[in-house]
């Protein structure tokens, strides 16, 4: 895999915070400060938290920001990044905390989590666009679902997304589609 591991996870995240919006059953997964709350621990956020509705409303400003990344192309998501990273006053620097050896931040721990959420999203695409990976920010597959993913497979495989269960429906869908062509078929004579 070409990308650090700090780069992978803030893909990760920044693929899972989009997809709180884009449920098949068109519920926000983030809806609540509670689920911000889950959304945080979840991901390993550290630093600033400060739990309430404004913070929420700010997570969704981000959360839609990053999304239009995954229908950019490669040059016009440079231009998108760049414009995150100056907004912010980033500042890449190397740390090192919560069991996790040296890696890049480049806002302070004590920025607001809206903040460092679409600068560490924004740094890790950084690195996409860098190593001219671009094609592993994908749509999910399935014909009914938006959900985005972040294909990290060695092979670039990957298709469907997590959120929805794309990928299992869809091994459904083309065995069941298997079975019924078996059965609609003759018995093949003995030769």
């Amino acid at each position: 895999m070409p990308f650090a591991y700090d780069t992978q996870q803030n893909l990760v995240t920044a693929a899972a915070l989009v997809n709180t919006a884009l449920r098949r059953d068109g519920s926000d997964a983030l809806a609540t400060v509670e689920d911000l709350d889950r959304f945080y621990v979840e991901h390993g956020f550290a630093g600033r938290h400060d739990g309430d509705d404004d913070e929420l409303g700010q997570v969704h400003e981000v959360r839609a920001r990053l999304h239009t990344l995954w229908s950019a192309d490669r040059d016009h998501a440079a231009v998108l990044v760049n414009t995150m990273l100056r907004e912010a006053a980033a500042v890449p620097y190397l740390v090192r905390h919560d069991g996790w050896d040296w890696h890049l931040h480049a806002t302070s721990l004590q920025a607001p989590l809206p903040v460092r959420v679409l600068v560490e999203a924004a740094m890790a695409v950084v690195d996409v666009i860098r190593s001219d990976e671009w094609e592993r920010m994908a749509v999910c597959g399935a014909d009914d679902c938006q959900a985005v993913l972040v294909d990290l497979s060695r092979n670039r495989s990957r298709r469907f997304c997590d959120v929805n269960n794309c990928g299992n429906r869809a091994h459904v869908a083309a065995y069941r589609a298997r079975r019924a062509g078996l059965e609609g078929e003759p018995d093949a004579e003995p030769a």
